[in-house]
């Protein structure tokens, strides 16, 4: 590691260091995770449905996304509830975005999803107040499913 790269407030690229400002932000929330050659997976309790949230930290060739679920597949017969509810919060909310995901699939799911450039440089601190208000708003968008629209 560089020696801008360990000092507190050094502003690092998100292409080249994403793995590392992700977990250091999971680390410092005591998230489980989940590393693997192409993402890094942090699972976190929603305590007031019971389930538990996933972000899954990936990259394209131009975005690092983050990609949240809640692991609950949804019904055949819930599909057009859940892209009515997909509706509803990106017309007032936006992001995270959310999409049902998977229709033809054998397990539809709701997930939301939010990206950056790789050519952003942030220092640590930055991305930590960023990712946890993805995971804030990703918290109140799957309350609001389960709560609002029973999903």
């Amino acid at each position: 590691m560089a020696a801008s790269e360990s000092q507190p407030g050094a502003v690092l690229e998100i292409g080249t260091h994403w793995r590392q400002l992700v977990r250091n932000w999971g680390d410092g929330r005591n998230y489980r995770a989940a590393i693997d050659t192409d993402s890094v997976s942090l699972q976190f309790d929603l305590e007031e449905t019971g389930r538990t949230l996933t972000v899954r930290f990936m990259t394209t060739k131009r975005l690092l996304v983050a990609f949240v679920t809640d692991g609950h597949s949804l019904r055949h017969d819930q599909l057009a509830v859940a892209a009515a509810a997909s509706n509803a919060w990106n017309t007032e909310q936006l992001n995270p975005m959310l999409s049902v995901w998977d229709v033809r699939g054998p397990r539809p799911c709701l997930a939301g999803v939010c990206d950056l450039p790789l050519t952003c440089r942030v220092t640590q601190a930055d991305f930590d107040a960023l990712a946890s208000d993805w995971v804030e708003r990703a918290r109140q968008m799957f309350l609001r499913c389960h709560e609002v629209f029973k999903l």
